[in-house]
């Protein structure tokens, strides 16, 4: 039996009546869930998610981030190259290789089974409004690299910052996004990695995203729970994780402005003929069940299209033709037209295509249990 006492407890109701889930996943609609929603306090799995076997099935709706996109300086690939490829030692996916000799275009730059694709600016880089933490074996490669990273980003924003006896640096990319760079040599995604040779640095543990003090984070947890089925977090100090791998968060923080010198803005919307485009940031995560989460997004009016990319899902049949759908709105399943809370793209991916195999840029070896099938 259900007890409902929301408006949001019948919407999960009617939701989870009409768009049941296809896979053995943990998902919040199951019918052993009772509402209200659980949105689990802070820690509840903070200290048991820092590795996973082989032979554990991650069992969550999103399985993986598995890139960032986010536009560096037009011209300048000597920036890119020294930071990501040289300082932080990503591998130079191939498929993008022969930008990097040409000095132009987008590159991608590979971590374990994590990826940032970086296109350029027009002609501005981006600074992401957050922290990008990324393990590693061990941090000391990276403090003996510090010296020439600094000759070749003389100039630039470039800055590390390393407590003795701390296990993490604190670094500034050439314009200004923040990482931490942490000693985790478990963290490990032992379900796949990116094409090409392999990286120094172990994988991206977590993307936090700033978000303005007053916002709504219950809210901004009920999506994520609503609309992909993920185990949530929230933590009293106006904080958000979002468990989006084994050992991989997705954390919305709140802060102001002043506290980071920083706009505090995740999308940058240019209108044109066909329609609305987004050149801010964006982030790209493959789930188990496309279907069910297209469902959920459409019957909030969180479905985006951006025209910027090449790659468009207008419907249902699109998006599973496609492997992909958008949303840009994090928006309250409680309160849907209040409006947006965030503004952050998403490209969400399916693991397997119509046909039910594996699709071609899914960093796994092989698909998931989990998945749903077409």
């Amino acid at each position: 039996m259900y007890s409902c006492n929301s408006r949001r407890d019948l919407l999960v109701l009617l939701l989870s009546a009409l768009i049941p889930y296809q896979s053995d996943a943990a998902f919040a609609f199951n019918k052993s869930v009772t509402c209200p929603l659980n949105i689990q306090r802070f820690a509840t799995r903070a200290s048991s998610t820092t590795s996973i076997a082989s032979n554990e099935p991650f069992k969550n709706n999103i399985l993986i981030l598995d890139h960032l996109n986010i536009n560096h300086e037009k011209g300048r690939h000597d920036l890119l190259k020294a930071f990501y490829f040289d300082f932080l030692k990503c591998a130079v996916d191939p498929r993008k290789e022969e930008n990097l000799a040409s000095g132009r275009n987008t590159l991608w730059a590979n971590i374990g089974s994590n990826q940032f694709h970086l296109p350029e600016g027009k002609p501005e880089a981006q600074v992401f409004a957050g922290e990008i933490t990324l393990a590693y074996k061990d941090i000391q490669p990276l403090l003996a690299r510090v010296p020439e990273a600094e000759r070749k980003l003389q100039g630039s924003k470039f800055q590390v910052t390393h407590s003795k006896n701390c296990n993490f640096l604190l670094v500034t990319d050439p314009w200004g996004t923040k990482f931490r760079i942490e000693s985790k040599p478990g963290a490990v995604d032992t379900r796949g990695s990116q094409d090409g040779a392999p990286s120094e640095g172990l994988s991206m543990t977590d993307l936090t995203v700033y978000v303005n003090n007053d916002a709504n984070f219950a809210g901004i947890a009920r999506f994520y729970e609503v609309v992909f089925g993920a185990e949530v977090q929230v933590h009293e100090s106006k904080s958000v994780k979002v468990q989006v791998g084994p050992f991989q968060t997705l954390t919305f923080k709140g802060c102001s402005a002043a506290d980071h010198d920083i706009d505090i803005a995740h999308d940058d919307l240019i209108e044109s003929e066909e329609g609305i485009s987004n050149f801010g940031p964006h982030v790209s995560m493959y789930i188990a069940d496309l279907r069910s989460s297209y469902k959920k997004a459409d019957a909030l009016g969180a479905i985006y299209v951006n025209p910027r990319f090449k790659r468009r899902a207008y419907t249902m049949n699109e998006a599973i033709d496609q492997c992909m759908f958008r949303c840009i709105d994090i928006v309250d399943p409680d309160e849907p037209a209040a409006g947006p809370i965030i503004k952050l793209e998403h490209e969400v991916r399916s693991v397997i295509k119509r046909d039910g195999s594996k699709y071609k840029s899914c960093p796994f070896y092989s698909i998931p249990e989990v998945c749903a099938k077409y």
